[in-house]
């Protein structure tokens, strides 16, 4: 009996059919690799499919792993299943057509649609479609979809292009040109061979060159509402030969790189896709979970949502595991994937996933781009600049700029702002499985020292050096340089939580000497803002500097850390941590070390009522600094000096001891801590003693040099004293302003 169906076809699904149960998969299992739907692969594998499309075939060739010779038979049983128009005979030479005439004799066709269906599940999206609507409108207009791989560029151009059909009533034009894919780009002229057809060109009138196949497609479109969506470009090169150039026309091209030059060239109108939005996450594993199953447990699909980070594929790929098990909650799979260490393989399914497609794009990078991406991923932080990732790498500042520029390009980096540089979660994790050396996290650890050290220097100038340099230090190929305070300043301010996140990494590497030290450099950041939780990272440097058994260390981390313990008000914690360290110095016969202790020590005493004696402790502190011929640190103990005596009520003992130590200050216009306390203490001293104008005045320039350098605890303190006797609403506008910075700030 006669089924209509072609021998030629039931060839091809009968080698499709013997290809799929050969690598052991079923249908639904080999329909979802390769994007198709179940029916359709049952109906190629039955033969009642005339020759499906090439890109059809090819997505079943990757997903079933076959080799280029067994690909090439599953083409070849394709295309001889595929309908073929009725051959035309040559006409007579007479009759011969110019090429520039060979428009006129294309067959009419019926309007031509070569999407792939609209994407299953789309949600949201709403502010990349209208960007999209908005860059496709105007005359010839070039659209970029930019983005990183499986962040959905796909999915959101064909969900535009099918809702938007009916404004290219002569037709829709489809090729992936597979840029960032295992299974090679096609070439410039088997593109063409599908567009032009589809544009009624018969395949015996198509060029036999690409410029000429090209020129024809231009031609075509001259005058035509076509839609020509060019996908996953690798570059701008592999576009341009594409461009149809009609003034009616839109062509739309997704690239996981920024493709810059087909901007410059073409005036090319960029939209960028970035993750998703946790809502609009959760939203997308109901499409695929149903609504019952994400409503039933709210809290474990929004974190769900939130470990893969926003990226769709990730939300796919997820909700994939959990729609083949019924029974397994949502919980379940975000207590699984909040383990970093297996949460790359749980978001893989076969050779689809997050690790796949970020392992395609990496290999599309020359090698020296690709090796600054792994040393990234042993960056402890969030942020790098070009400094940092100079450091992972072993390279030069210049050199990592320019990869992370390369990275940037290909979507693996965001520049966040001017010179800073982060990934993505997954990237992050991704990048950290990559090899990258022994070396890479004591070299950044160091870099960090180094920087630090040079911030120290431009914002406390004069001040001694914390420590000496570890002994196997790895010198950074160059330290970044700070003009001033406020420079040094700012760095501290945009690396806190890296510089933190580092002390972490080095504890956790067992690299104790640099723990400490990181912790230490930290210390004018922890002078300007005292009250900002500093307790954890000085307890973690203090079991470091102990395991390291380095004495000066742990005396220094000591100290420090009773002074914070003071701020918070542990004072009994203090005066242990405190007389510990002033009995570790004095055993060690550091007097400068000794005499730090000894200052803070003695504001423990104070806080528990003892002025006097807190006096007695700080002139001993001044003996030590005095006998070391250390002028800084005596500076900062007559400064404390001299506030035991003005809290004592002894204005004339205070503001004696504040005017020394501020002559000591031999960089005139230079704000720091110790000298803006020391104003105030000799403004208040001068109240006390009646002399009000030059109290004010001594106060009033207290609070403005903390306000301008950033000392907003001084400012409040200041401008606060300015109030008690001159209460005028512009100190109070200041008071308030400052009050609020240093809320905001903790």
């Amino acid at each position: 009996m006669d089924t209509g169906t072609p021998a030629t076809a039931g060839r091809f699904g009968a080698l499709l059919h013997r290809l799929r149960t050969g690598a052991g998969l079923s249908q639904e299992e080999l329909a979802h690799a390769a994007g198709v739907s179940v029916r359709a692969l049952s109906y190629m594998e039955r033969g009642h499919t005339r020759g499906p499309q090439r890109r059809s075939v090819q997505a079943l060739a990757a997903a079933l792993g076959l080799d280029a010779a067994d690909t090439r038979s599953l083409e070849r049983a394709a295309s001889l299943g595929r309908p073929r128009p009725a051959p035309v005979p040559d006409p007579p030479p007479s009759a011969a057509v110019p090429d520039a005439a060979v428009p006129d004799a294309v067959a009419p066709v019926g309007t031509p649609d070569l999407l792939p269906r609209a994407p299953r599940g789309f949600h949201g999206r709403a502010a990349e479609l209208a960007s999209l609507s908005r860059a496709a409108a105007g005359e010839a207009p070039v659209c970029l979809v930019v983005g990183p791989a499986g962040v959905g560029k796909t999915a959101l151009v064909l969900q535009w292009a099918h809702h938007n059909r009916h404004e290219f009533p002569d037709g829709r034009l489809y090729a992936d040109l597979r840029g960032f894919g295992d299974t090679g780009e096609p070439a410039l002229m088997e593109v063409l061979r599908e567009f032009l057809p589809a544009l009624g060109v018969p395949h015996h009138r198509i060029p036999e060159s690409a410029n000429g196949a090209a020129a024809l497609l231009r031609s075509l479109a001259a005058d035509r509402r076509l839609l020509v969506v060019l996908d996953n470009a690798r570059d701008s090169e592999q576009v341009r030969p594409l461009l149809p150039g009609g003034r009616r026309c839109v062509t739309v091209v997704t690239s996981r790189h920024r493709l810059p030059g087909l901007i410059v060239t073409d005036t090319a109108r960029p939209v960028a896709v970035d993750v998703l939005a946790p809502q609009d996450g959760t939203m997308l594993l109901a499409t695929v979970l149903g609504t019952q199953r994400v409503r039933a447990e709210p809290v474990a699909a929004r974190r769900l949502a939130e470990l893969c980070g926003g990226l769709p594929l990730a939300l796919r790929v997820a909700a994939a595991r959990l729609a083949g098990r019924p029974t397994w909650s949502l919980g379940a799979m975000a207590a699984e994937l909040s383990d970093e260490t297996r949460r790359l393989s749980l978001l893989d399914v076969e050779d689809t996933g997050v690790r796949a497609a970020l392992r395609v794009t990496l290999q599309q990078l020359p090698p020296h781009v690709s090796r600054q991406f792994a040393h990234l991923g042993r960056h402890p932080g969030t942020h790098v600049d070009r400094y940092a990732a100079a450091a992972l790498a072993d390279t030069d500042p210049a050199a990592a700029e320019t990869c992370l520029e390369g990275l940037a390009v290909a979507h693996l980096v965001t520049e966040t702002t001017p010179g800073r540089w982060t990934m993505h979660d997954l990237v992050r994790l991704y990048a950290r499985s990559l090899d990258a050396g022994p070396d890479a996290l004591k070299r950044v650890l160091d870099h960090y020292i180094a920087t630090a050290l040079a911030a120290v220097a431009a914002a406390e100038p004069g001040n001694e050096d914390c420590f000496p340099l570890p002994a196997d230090y790895l010198p950074p190929a160059a330290v970044r340089e700070f003009d001033d305070r406020s420079a040094a300043v700012a760095w501290y301010a945009a690396e806190r939580d890296d510089l933190t996140r580092a002390v972490a990494a080095a504890h956790a590497a067992g690299l104790h000497g640099r723990t400490w030290r990181i912790a230490m450099t930290l210390w004018p950041l922890i002078v300007w803002r005292v009250r900002d939780g500093w307790v954890p990272l000085l307890e973690t440097a203090l079991e470091a500097a102990r395991a390291d058994a380095d004495e000066h260390g742990e005396s220094r981390v000591l100290n420090v850390l009773g002074w914070v313990l003071i701020e918070e008000g542990r004072i009994a914690e203090a005066l242990t941590h405190l007389e510990a360290a002033s009995a570790l110095a004095s055993r060690k016969g550091d007097a400068v070390a000794e005499a730090n202790a000894l200052i803070v020590l003695a504001m423990a005493r104070a806080t528990l009522g003892g002025p006097d004696e807190a006096a007695k402790t700080c002139e001993r502190a001044v003996e030590l600094a005095r006998g070391a011929g250390d002028r800084t640190i005596e500076r900062l103990a007559m400064q404390h000096l001299a506030r035991h005596w003005a809290d004592a009520g002894k204005w004339r003992r205070a503001l004696d001891t504040a005017t020394e130590a501020l002559a000591f200050d031999d960089r005139p216009g230079t704000a720091d801590v110790p000298r803006i306390l020391l104003l105030m203490v000799s403004g208040e001293a001068l109240l006390g003693l009646g002399h009000k104008t030059e109290g004010i005045r001594q106060l009033d320039l207290a609070a403005r040099e903390a306000e301008t350098s950033g000392y907003e605890d001084g400012a409040v303190r200041a401008l606060g004293a300015l109030l008690h006797v001159s209460p005028d609403a512009k100190l109070r506008a200041r008071y308030d302003a400052a009050v609020e910075r240093l809320t905001k700030r903790t």
